[in-house]
């Protein structure tokens, strides 16, 4: 069975030999062909692990680490793929997310082992300015109760995701995310009231 036709856009380009033929597998198998299917993850398989590579030369022990998470990712949200729009930008949009976890997880481990040069000057500026905004942010967010406050301090502060922050918590992903918007609107308005 062959796939629908996707909208025509006329100013977007012809789509390629691969995304014709890695959409007409993918939606095969969301029509229950396995085999389909599996010729589906592995066409993308290939295209997937050059994409990250050449955004990762120099994490080449991440990349499959990567494309495994993103491969479950798209196996996991096939359902919301419109079969009308093109396969590649909803795979990239998927990517996208994935390496954007990599590099803020990266960047969070990175942060714990900058080195301090042999010629630094320690000295040379003080820190009074984000310590004071530091004891500021900490006696706001002592104003909110704990169910706004921690999802604040774990997702803003700690930079931990939702699911991390859930977890580590023990509420819900909702949760956490109805507690860092109500939590922030508070803030808000009480900053706007000091005014």
């Amino acid at each position: 069975m062959d796939a629908p036709p996707m909208t025509p856009n006329p100013t977007a380009p012809a789509p390629s030999p691969a995304e014709i033929a890695l959409r007409g597998s993918f939606i095969a198998g969301l029509r229950g062909d396995a085999a389909e299917y599996r010729r589906f993850l592995d066409g993308l398989t290939g295209f997937m692990r050059a994409y990250l590579r050449r955004r990762l030369p120099r994490a080449q022990d991440d990349v499959e680490d990567i494309l495994q998470e993103t491969l479950l990712a798209v196996h996991n949200a096939r359902h919301t793929y419109r079969e009308d729009q093109p396969l590649t930008s909803w795979v990239h949009a998927i990517a996208r997310y994935k390496l954007m976890d990599f590099f803020r997880a990266h960047a969070r481990r990175e942060a714990l082992h900058d080195p301090l040069d042999d010629d630094a000057r320690i000295f040379v500026d003080s820190d009074v300015e984000p310590a004071n905004a530091r004891r500021d942010v900490g006696r706001l967010l002592e104003s909110l109760p704990e169910r706004h406050r921690l999802p604040i301090e774990m997702v803003k502060l700690q930079g931990l995701s939702v699911a991390e922050a859930a977890k580590k918590s023990g509420m819900s992903e909702s949760a956490v995310k109805v507690g860092v918007h109500r939590g922030l609107k508070a803030l808000a308005a009480s900053l706007r009231g000091s005014l």
